[in-house]
């Protein structure tokens, strides 16, 4: 069953590859989460790619050095690490910078497969330059280019500039504070992009609108950490509740079945 007026693309198992046409539109959900437990929750759930990040509660930055020492490779999905090494704005310093070329090394020697980076110009345009020192030193994983994106100045020119970096995804919101208002310019960033890189709907995703966004913005690519209404991401999902909501998320995205969300849902 396909949502109203859109036709669902054909499978989840071209999720995690290369770039083509049918992986820019494939059914995709990454989970961000800050624990292992939260990791087992993904899996079990059906998410295909886990986000490990620490204190999402200010957007997310690099995990700590024990979950980075984490072996990656004996989860059944793939694990991207945030490449974050503090809160605020995404214009790092050389000192900065070096600690993210060191953050990248520790997640490639972790089996991460992939990270998810991003650094700006102080005048709001991409740092093609440096971010594309992150992207080759980071090979063989993949590469997201984060909300870093929503800060830029101008996001059509931004999003060139993000293909320039030889990023595979971008992660954006639209610029707006949640992906539900931002929809609509996902939805022109996604005919730009014209199969050029993979854009991945992300920042307040909620359950309840979820079915929302894919109709407004044409993308079936989303990204969450699905915190209730009531409590932190971390609190809200404790015991078996995260992997509910990450099977129900799976669920509405590929139009399965559409069942009365809880009143927690309710944003």
């Amino acid at each position: 069953m396909a949502f109203a007026g859109l036709a669902l693309s054909p499978s989840k198992q071209s999720a995690h590859g290369g770039k083509s046409g049918s992986i820019m539109n494939s059914v995709f959900f990454e989970l961000c989460i800050e624990s292992m437990d939260a990791a087992a929750a993904a899996v079990a759930g059906g998410a295909d790619r886990i986000e490990l990040c620490s204190e999402l509660h200010c957007g997310g930055i690099t995990p700590a050095s024990e979950l980075t020492a984490v072996d990656f490779r004996s989860l059944a999905i793939p694990v991207h690490v945030l490449i974050r090494p503090r809160g605020g704005d995404f214009v790092y310093s050389a000192g900065e910078f070096e600690l993210m070329r060191g953050q990248v090394a520790q997640a490639k020697r972790a089996g991460a497969g992939g990270v998810a980076l991003g650094v700006l110009l102080r005048d709001g345009r991409v740092d093609i330059e440096r971010t594309r020192a992150l992207v080759e030193l980071a090979r063989p994983m993949d590469v997201t280019f984060h909300r870093a994106f929503d800060e830029t100045r101008d996001l059509g020119e931004a999003l060139d500039d993000v293909i320039a970096t030889g990023a595979e995804s971008l992660l954006t919101s639209g610029g707006a504070a949640d992906v539900l208002t931002g929809a609509k310019l996902i939805g022109m960033l996604r005919h730009q992009a014209a199969g050029r890189i993979r854009i991945i709907a992300g920042g307040g995703l909620r359950l309840e609108s979820l079915v929302e966004v894919v109709r407004r913005a044409g993308v079936y690519s989303l990204h969450g950490s699905l915190s209730r209404r009531n409590g932190s991401a971390s609190a809200a999902h404790n015991g078996h509740a995260l992997e509910d909501d990450v099977r129900e998320a799976v669920r509405l995205l590929n139009g399965e079945y559409r069942s009365a969300l809880a009143p927690a849902f309710n944003g």
